[in-house]
């Protein structure tokens, strides 16, 4: 009992800790906006609405995503023509509309407050998601504490906070779709993930969970319908954007390739960077790619020597798949994007380990180096 209040605490230190960083970014003026990164030179593509709302602008960054689905917060249903402009993909963008829709209610319909909201959405989802991963890996050891925490400061969670993007909501609602599998209500499963696809639409890769349906009797029906309580929603909302954008709304935005070309694209970036030394950029971007590889190794070593069929078994492999799919523009970066694409995968990996006890540390640490560029961006930020 001792030594689970111990861990117990460790967690509730973590969380603290994390609240404080994020307390970094606070401004009287701009509240929390510093974690949209709005650039300085952005105001002329800006709805009115938003350049009249207080907020933060990065002096020396372009922008990144989070601008745009804070944008598409403050006009939802992209009636507003103005709305193309501010945005660098419409179609694209409006396809994950659910971390948009969230923003706008919580801010009440008022743009400075919906801005707010973006900004603090996906803090609150962080910390759902630290109380569902509790759920999953108890505090009870060491072990625990690594694989939990872990996942919580892995760049691609971190990512998604320090830049409010929709990734982090999905994330939380394909592990609630899991936690559904395994209560054994695949029809609540196949509601959740039609939300999450909502939020990122390759949550729908997730639905391979419901393959362990159709070991049922009759389960077909049951994982049939289970689909398509996942799918419906992003078709009805597609079909509201095809009213509104034609034939572009499925184009564009795709960053989908041959396998393995983005990876070995970053591979080149690292190697070609050595001559420069290994700074603090490289460091990062070779502890992402450590961790990924690590992940990907276990997972496929896993489901090599057995049969497993469980939630997490199915939904990690799955993102690992699209990952390696994904196009060099989603690797690049320090580390790139695909960190966040991956998110389903880190978090299965650590859950499965979670129930290993013959894992071994070296699987555990390899797997979670992730926590060090995640870390280090979540604490980059300085007035």
């Amino acid at each position: 009992m001792r030594g689970t209040r111990v861990w117990m605490a460790a967690y509730g230190l973590v969380v603290v800790a994390f609240l404080a960083a994020v307390g970094r970014y606070y401004h009287p003026a701009y509240g929390f906006t510093a974690l949209i990164e709005f650039p300085a030179a952005g105001h002329s593509y800006e709805l009115p609405a938003v350049r009249n709302a207080p907020h933060f602008d990065h002096p020396a960054s372009g922008g990144y995503d989070g601008q745009f689905y804070a944008q598409l917060a403050v006009e939802p249903l992209l009636k507003d023509g103005a709305i193309d402009l501010a945005l660098d993909d419409p179609p694209y963008r409006a396809h994950r509309i659910l971390f948009s829709w969230i923003a706008f209610a919580a801010g009440l319909g008022q743009p400075a407050w919906i801005l707010q909201a973006a900004a603090l959405e996906n803090v609150a989802v962080w910390l759902l998601l630290a109380w569902l991963l509790w759920r999953w890996i108890p505090p009870t050891s060491a072990r625990a504490f690594a694989l939990w925490a872990g996942t919580l400061l892995a760049h691609g969670t971190i990512m998604s906070v320090r830049y409010a993007l929709p990734d982090g909501l999905s994330l939380f609602l394909i592990a609630l779709a899991v936690l559904a599998m395994e209560a054994g209500r695949p029809l609540v499963a196949g509601a959740v993930l039609g939300l999450a696809a909502l939020a990122r639409e390759t949550a729908l890769l997730a639905g391979g969970m419901l393959v362990r349906v159709l070991r049922q009797p009759r389960g077909w029906r049951t994982a049939a319908l289970a689909g398509v309580l996942a799918a419906l929603p992003l078709v009805v909302w597609l079909d509201y954007l095809r009213s509104i954008y034609r034939a572009r709304t499925l184009a564009g935005g795709s960053h989908i390739t041959v396998p393995f070309k983005g990876l070995t694209s970053e591979i080149a970036s690292i190697w070609r960077a050595v001559p420069d030394g290994f700074t603090t950029m490289m460091r990062d971007e070779v502890l992402a790619l450590v961790a990924f590889g690590a992940q990907a190794c276990w997972i496929s070593w896993w489901l090599a020597r057995r049969r497993d069929f469980t939630p997490w078994a199915t939904v990690a492999p799955a993102f690992l798949l699209l990952a390696l799919l994904a196009h060099p523009v989603v690797w690049d970066g320090a580390p790139g994007a695909y960190t966040r694409v991956a998110m389903p995968l880190t978090m299965g990996v650590n859950v499965l380990l979670a129930r290993d006890p013959r894992a071994s540390w070296w699987w555990i640490a390899l797997a979670n180096l992730g926590v060090v560029p995640g870390v280090a961006l979540l604490l980059s930020f300085r007035w």
